[in-house]
């Protein structure tokens, strides 16, 4: 899915820029982007899912 962001008028550069951060932060392409930078085995995988798992369920018991 290409993201699109055109300039309206009167609109400055820092907003469209803000404009376009904002999508790509919603998007979720930057947290994808990171999730594939280095190569996981299933064991690892299954390992950082379950600690991940375990800190949210321990943030809620709070």
């Amino acid at each position: 899915m290409p993201l699109e962001v055109i300039l309206h008028t009167g609109e400055s550069q820092e907003s469209l820029l803000r404009r376009f951060q904002k999508m790509v932060q919603i998007s979720g392409i930057m947290r994808e982007l990171k999730s594939h930078q280095h190569f996981l085995s299933k064991r690892d995988a299954y390992l950082l899912r379950a600690k991940n798992t375990a800190r949210r369920k321990q943030k809620q018991n709070r």
